[in-house]
């Protein structure tokens, strides 16, 4: 049984309780799919480098990059939780 859990767990099937989301990751999943098996027409996060993500957060922040709401969004997040989503985002396949 331990192995058949360890082989989910490699694969993807099954998410570990210490690879939970970190606090504001869900106002992103909302759009954002945390896996890249999912179809989505909005720009994938998942498997992302995390530092192109942090830089995007901050030109959304900074008017610098066209937006229709992600501007707003991104204004209700601190460096250390964008920093955070970003690396979360980063581990997700």
């Amino acid at each position: 049984m331990r192995a058949l859990v360890a082989a989910a767990v490699a694969v993807g099937w099954i998410v570990p309780s210490s690879a939970a989301p970190p606090a504001g990751a869900a106002a992103c999943s909302g759009c954002h799919a945390a896996s890249t098996r999912v179809a989505t027409p909005v720009a994938r996060l998942a498997g992302r480098d995390p530092a192109d993500i942090v830089k995007a957060m901050r030109e959304f922040r900074e008017g610098a990059r066209p937006a229709t709401v992600m501007d707003r969004i991104a204004k209700g997040f601190t460096d250390e939780e964008v920093q955070a989503i970003a690396a979360w985002y980063a581990g997700k396949r």
